[in-house]
């Protein structure tokens, strides 16, 4: 059997801001519009469709892994932009990086309140 994750719907409270948000930042191509949703697709095929929510947005946890040169990109639009920023998601060290496993990782918040995060290695595969 073959699992793979296809899509997940990000809600948002405006989900145009939010879509070119997320595609800014990890330097990927604009969101295409599809029905009602604004569609970011990531390099591995795995699209994040944007939805309009009329209520409450629960804070959702989004982690992607990016390549060394990818990663100097977003920490500087980071940092450009202002945004603050965290070595880990409990946001108990502002400002700075972690190096978790021997590659970078970084945790900012998106427009609705969505806690991104972009790491240069998978978890538990490299050093400690």
């Amino acid at each position: 059997m073959t699992v793979s994750l296809n899509h997940t719907i990000v809600w948002s409270s405006d989900q145009t801001k939010s879509s070119r948000f997320f595609s800014d930042m990890l330097g990927l191509p604009p969101p295409n519009r599809y029905g009602n949703f604004d569609v970011v697709t990531l390099d591995n095929g795995v699209s994040l469709d944007f939805a309009r929510s009329e209520g409450l947005i629960q804070s959702q946890h989004y982690a992607f892994l990016i390549g060394e040169a990818d990663f100097d990109a977003v920490l500087h639009r980071i940092r450009e932009l202002r945004l603050e920023h965290w070595a880990d998601p409990m946001r108990g060290s502002p400002g700075v990086i972690n190096f978790n496993d021997g590659g970078r990782g970084v945790y900012f918040l998106g427009p609705d309140g969505h806690l991104l995060e972009a790491i240069t290695r998978p978890y538990g595969s490299g050093e400690p």
